[in-house]
């Protein structure tokens, strides 16, 4: 999997993707220093010059770095709005995120059947099967795809009795995050 890359989403992303930023489970410290940044960030401005093919895929981009930069109340502002797969995706994400479980497994529910589910569950894949010891216990695919609510289970299982996963679902948070956002910064743009 490869890492991200903030310059491959243009000038205004760029300035507030830090792609060595450490990924939070749970609520996280939201980044004060970006406030400013995230408040004049409009999808106008992150698109500015590319032709906007889906305005619902260009707020999902706008809530996801929100909550890359663990300000969970805005980014889920905005999500809530989004009647869309990946807007109930980043939705569920926030409430996974602020330790809601039953919620997120509401908006994942919303969710369905994503177009990124089959490419999530193979890279998780790969990441599980880098951590041997765990392999038994984790069943994070139902038939080649991401199962979002395995994944709801494993994140509270981290957070509240078994902190030897909290790595593993921070690795798995990040590919998450950084799949979903490319999809959405894609649908948003091609």
């Amino acid at each position: 999997m490869a890492s991200i890359h903030e310059t491959d989403y243009g000038e205004s992303f760029a300035a507030v993707m830090n792609p060595a930023r450490l990924v939070a489970i749970g609520p996280g410290e939201p980044d004060s220093q970006q406030l400013s940044s995230l408040q004049d960030l409009t999808i106008e401005k992150a698109f500015a010059g590319q032709p906007l093919r889906d305005a619902n895929s260009a707020a999902c981009c706008i809530s996801a770095i929100w909550l890359w930069h663990d300000f969970l109340d805005q980014s889920h502002q905005i999500s809530q709005a989004i009647e869309t797969a990946s807007g109930s995706f980043w939705h569920g994400i926030m409430h996974r995120r602020e330790g809601d479980f039953s919620n997120a497994k509401y908006w994942f529910r919303k969710v369905g059947s994503h177009d990124l589910y089959t490419t999530l569950g193979a890279a998780a894949e790969t990441i599980v099967a880098a951590q041997p010891d765990q392999q038994e216990s984790l069943q994070l695919t139902d038939n080649g795809q991401w199962d979002p609510f395995q994944f709801v289970d494993l994140c509270q299982q981290a957070l509240e009795t078994d902190s030897s996963k909290k790595s593993l679902c921070q690795q798995l948070t990040r590919l998450e995050w950084q799949l979903l956002f490319d999809y959405c910064y894609h649908q948003a743009c091609g």
